[in-house]
């Protein structure tokens, strides 16, 4: 997080890099205010898994800041 408390796009793409290993990651802040994000991730790890699980993983990756520093988190999945 940077001193205001927000998190940063590159910090929030490597808590999920982190979490999801090998992941693809894009990261959009849409609305300038480093707390409203869009997530684009692929991974191998959401193979076999429903929309919702792979969801819960990224919710896990990202922890504490979905509470804090991320308001909104659109996410969109998919495998390789």
């Amino acid at each position: 997080m940077n001193q205001t408390g927000q998190l940063e796009p590159a910090q929030l793409e490597e808590l999920i890099r982190v979490g999801i290993p090998g992941a693809q990651v894009s990261v959009t802040d849409l609305t300038g205010t480093r707390d409203h994000y869009r997530v684009e991730v692929v991974a191998a790890a959401f193979e076999g898994k429903s929309r919702v699980q792979q969801h819960q993983m990224i919710y896990a990756a990202v922890g504490g800041h979905m509470t804090q520093a991320v308001h909104a988190l659109q996410i969109r999945t998919s495998t390789p």
